[in-house]
């Protein structure tokens, strides 16, 4: 099953620029490239900060955007969207019974699982009894299918003071949560931190990816945010039985791609000649 990840789109009125750079423009070119070498994928997921200031002009625009998208979508909520808002404008949004946007979808991969851990009025994330006990129930009621989760803030700090100090709040309960099924939870995907951060917690691993417009500038001390324009990024996501393999594609590179046929001498021949001299 081929999955695409994208994140922290941060969308603002159309005209309006952020951080000197234009958020639609940036997603236009991401959702043509996906289209182009991806239309394949069975679901795309965007994690969450879909807008910037969680106005209806911004959420109005990406779903203007999303519109040329190829393949099915499916949206989470940031820290920076407001969840009134966000249904107003996608009212199809799959929600728990508590308006929450959360979701699952059953796929022959597994159960995919997406979270909502946006609370009005700050920056950092919540997952409160009620939304844990929602996903406890989510994984009870699939226990020998695989689980793939999917949220905006990291459950646990990632050695970044400035995203750490707005990540998760009470990361034990989430853990607590999840321990009885961590075995066969197979990948965490998050957004939140603009860039790119890969590992393993407590045995599960996870990954997030440069986002479509800003990012966050690497340095491990800093006590605010530093926003940079480094280069934004989607992640292509295999999913099998006995493997998980995520692969970041900076779409917007415009270095230059060279076949190695067509370098002089051409690549096998070189090897060729490498092997006569004894040359590994």
């Amino acid at each position: 099953m081929k999955l695409i990840h994208l994140t922290d789109t941060h969308f603002v009125r159309p005209g309006e620029r952020l951080y000197g750079l234009d958020p639609r423009a940036r997603l236009d070119a991401c959702i043509a490239d996906i289209n182009r070498n991806h239309g394949d994928a069975a679901l795309a997921v965007i994690t969450g900060d879909l807008t910037h200031y969680g106005d209806k002009a911004a959420f109005l625009a990406l779903r203007d955007s999303l519109r040329a998208l190829t393949v099915p979508v499916r949206l989470l909520l940031g820290n920076h969207d407001t969840v009134e808002t966000f249904r107003a404008v996608f009212p199809d949004a799959p929600v728990d019974a508590d308006g929450r946007v959360q979701s699952v979808d059953d796929t022959p991969a597994g159960r995919l699982i997406f979270l909502d851990t946006n609370l009005s009025g700050t920056h950092a994330g919540w997952y409160d009894q009620p939304r844990l006990d929602w996903l406890a129930a989510r994984l009870a009621e699939a226990p020998d299918a695989p689980a793939y989760l999917f949220m905006h803030h990291p459950p646990f700090a990632l050695g970044i003071a400035s995203m750490d100090r707005i990540g998760l709040i009470r990361p034990d309960d989430f853990d607590a949560c999840i321990a009885p099924h961590r075995a066969r939870i197979r990948h965490i995907f998050f957004g939140h931190v603009h860039r790119p951060v890969s590992g393993s917690w407590r045995g599960i691993p996870f990954s997030t990816l440069r986002a479509t417009n800003h990012q966050v500038w690497f340095n491990l001390q800093a006590p605010d945010i530093q926003v940079s324009h480094e280069p934004p990024a989607y992640a292509v996501v295999t999913l099998t039985p006995d493997q998980t393999t995520v692969h970041t594609h900076d779409y917007l590179d415009a270095g230059p791609v060279t076949d190695l046929t067509d370098v002089s001498g051409g690549f096998w021949e070189e090897q060729a000649r490498r092997a006569e001299m004894g040359v590994g």
